[in-house]
């Protein structure tokens, strides 16, 4: 009886196993950095994948390294700031596979420099890569997942979706729409009933291509704010957190530290940032200003990996937010506990003298009667 069981065990896990590596996946931003990480975690997986990207030669060298993985790929060249070519991407993934199991919004833009040196044109361009193309991303994956009421939408955050920094000041603008964005389409679909599911995941520092091509109106090079992660290392916390899709994961420590660290001190954060992550987003090598990648996308096939990989993190932990939010709650309640406590007993304490005087009252009025 106990081996038929395990057996019966086995051949569970082989199904569900099965099941899981012949799904769907849309990722996008997928030819370069976390994008193009993730997509060949889930390659690793047998899962298919859909990348979606602007350069097409990024993009197909992507899809081969996901191929070589075990996946199977399909590249769609679009820009996610077109909500028709996105929408037409989606159509495409389902044309060729039956359904989008997973759609993965990663697919980001930056220009770094103070307020006061950005255009107008370059904040509506980050807006429309950054948030927007989260939201047409969503729409697209709705479209298609609510006709079989299944599915997982993945809205990769930053830990700057709590924290803005100074010199990035459209990207942690965007990256706080998006996540607010999340959280009513998270309501309506607990009001509709629905079975699909969104989850935010918010990203720590990590090395990618991107601080080589990003437009930048800094006079030196650029950096992740230290300490850095791998993009292997992160991607496969993703692919472990559309498994279980939490309401929101926090994925590496600096994260969990700048989140929670924004919820306690705010002002004093504030402070901390204007001379740390001032500085720590510049490498003291000099630079000229550049165009970057904000409109149009660099030539060449970098790969996932920026020229940090010597001081990149190998291994990221995560937590989920509900968690986290609920370890702070503890630590604060304990807190208040510990006062509570303190104070009666220095009040019992402060109380203890003035009894000892009545005492001492009560009997010289007995002496004297």
């Amino acid at each position: 009886m106990i081996g038929n069981r395990n057996d019966e065990r086995r051949v569970g896990a082989k199904a569900r196993n099965r099941r899981f590596e012949s799904q769907v996946v849309v990722v996008t931003g997928a030819s370069a950095g976390v994008g193009r990480a993730v997509a060949v975690a889930f390659g690793r997986e047998g899962w298919r994948v859909a990348l979606i990207a602007r350069g097409r030669e990024r993009l197909e060298s992507a899809a081969r390294e996901v191929e070589e993985a075990g996946g199977t790929a399909l590249a769609i060249p679009a820009d996610v700031a077109d909500a028709g070519a996105i929408d037409a991407a989606a159509a495409q993934v389902v044309a060729a596979w039956g359904r989008i199991d997973v759609w993965i919004n990663n697919a980001m833009a930056s220009v770094f420099g103070p307020v006061t040196s950005l255009s107008p044109d370059e904040v509506r361009r980050v807006t429309e890569v950054t948030y927007l193309g989260q939201v047409h991303g969503t729409l697209a994956a709705l479209h298609h997942m609510r006709k079989r009421d299944e599915g997982t939408i993945v809205q990769i955050g930053s830990a700057l979706s709590y924290r803005s920094i100074p010199l990035q000041s459209a990207y942690c603008a965007a990256k706080f729409a998006v996540r607010g964005f999340t959280d009513s389409l998270r309501s309506e679909l607990h009001h509709e009933g629905s079975r699909i599911r969104i989850t935010m995941l918010q990203l720590p520092a990590v090395d990618t291509p991107q601080f080589d091509w990003v437009r930048s109106h800094l006079p030196q090079q650029l950096q992740p704010v230290p300490p850095i992660h791998a993009p292997e290392a992160v991607a496969e916390a993703i692919v472990q957190a559309v498994r279980t899709a939490p309401r929101e994961m926090w994925i590496g420590s600096p994260t969990i530290q700048a989140i929670l660290g924004t919820m306690v001190a705010p002002g004093l954060l504030d402070r901390m940032m204007a001379r740390q992550a001032w500085e720590g987003q510049m490498t003291g090598r000099p630079a000229q200003p550049r165009d970057g990648n904000l409109f149009e996308p660099p030539p060449g096939d970098p790969g996932a990996d920026g020229r940090f990989g010597s001081r990149a993190r190998e291994r990221v932990m995560s937590v989920s937010g509900t968690t986290a939010r609920g370890i702070l709650a503890a630590v604060a309640l304990g807190c208040v506990a510990g006062a509570v406590t303190a104070a009666w007993h220095l009040g019992a304490k402060g109380n203890e003298p003035d009894r000892r005087r009545l005492s001492d009252r009560e009997r010289a009025a007995r002496m004297v009667s």
